[in-house]
C-alpha cells in the first residue's frame, strides 16, 4: 500500500522538486535539484526551525527578510542579536522562540566541519525535534531518513495504515522498512503527502476526484453512513 500509493501521489502530481529554496537570495521557487552550497544547505536548515507550527507562505515571508538582510549565512546568523533575528522572522510565529533556536543551530554549525548527519546528534540541539531533524538530513544533509509529519499521519490513517495518533517513530520505522533508503524517493514522497493533503486530505477531507478514495477507509466509512442515512429519510 505505501509502495502503491507514492505511485499514485506521484503519477498525479508529478514530481516536486523540493526543499523549496530562495532563487537569487529573494524569490521562493521549488529548487529543483539538490541543494548546490552551503548557502543552500543553511537555509534548509532555517526553513526547517521556521517551518514549525507555521505555513509554508509565512515562512517565505520570513526568508525573504533574512536574505534581505544577508543573514542566511551561518556565521553572520551566529553574531547577530536575537532580537534583530526575531524582528525578522515575525511572519513565521513565535519569533522569540525561533530565533534563540537559530542562534542555537547556527552556533552549533560553526562547531563542526560539516552538516550534521547523524539524528542523535541533531536531537540534543535545543529546539530541534525528530521532523526537523529527518527534514535536515533529508534535504539538506541529503542522506535518507523518513520526514513524519501530521499530514503523513492525517492521510494514512483515513487509509487504515497507522493510527493518527501514533508516535513519530512507529510511522518512521513502517515507511522506511517499505520503502527502498533512497534520498530522492524520500524528498519527493513527503513533498507528494504534502501536496495531496493540501489538495484533497484537508481535517475536512474533500473526496471528489481524490486518487485515493477507493482504498480509502475514511471515505468509504463516511460514504456509508450518508448513503444509511439518505435510506432512513
Amino acid at each position: 500500500m505505501i509502495e502503491k500509493t507514492y505511485s499514485l501521489l506521484l503519477k498525479r502530481y508529478g514530481g516536486q522538486g523540493w526543499w523549496p529554496l530562495s532563487k537569487d537570495g529573494l524569490k521562493s521557487k521549488h529548487h529543483n535539484g539538490n541543494p548546490k552550497n552551503d548557502k543552500d544547505r543553511f537555509e534548509i536548515v532555517v526553513g526547517a526551525i521556521l517551518t514549525q507550527n507555521t505555513s509554508w507562505n509565512n515562512v517565505e515571508k520570513a526568508l525573504f527578510n533574512l536574505n534581505k538582510e544577508d543573514l542566511i549565512d551561518v556565521k553572520k546568523m551566529a553574531a547577530a542579536k536575537e532580537s534583530r533575528i526575531a524582528e525578522l522572522i515575525k511572519p513565521s510565529g513565535y519569533y522569540n522562540q525561533k530565533a534563540k533556536r537559530l542562534k542555537t543551530i547556527a552556533m552549533h554549525l560553526l562547531r563542526r566541519p560539516s552538516l550534521p548527519e547523524e539524528r542523535k546528534e541533531l536531537l540534543k540541539v535545543n529546539g530541534i525535534g525528530q521532523e526537523t531533524a529527518d527534514s535536515i538530513i533529508l534535504y539538506a544533509a541529503e542522506k535518507p531518513s523518513f520526514v513524519v509529519d501530521a499530514y503523513t499521519k492525517r492521510i494514512f490513517s483515513r487509509l487504515g495504515l497507522v493510527d493518527e495518533n501514533e508516535k513519530y517513530e512507529k510511522v518512521k520505522e513502517l515507511f522506511e522498512g517499505k520503502l527502498k533508503k533512497d534520498v530522492e524517493t524520500f524528498k519527493e514522497y513527503h513533498a507528494l503527502i504534502v501536496e495531496h493533503a493540501k489538495k484533497h486530505c484537508n481535517k475536512k477531507p474533500k473526496c471528489d476526484k481524490c486518487i485515493l478514495a477507493k482504498k480509502c477507509r475514511y471515505h468509504t466509512l463516511n460514504t456509508s453512513r450518508t448513503s444509511a442515512s439518505s435510506i432512513l429519510k
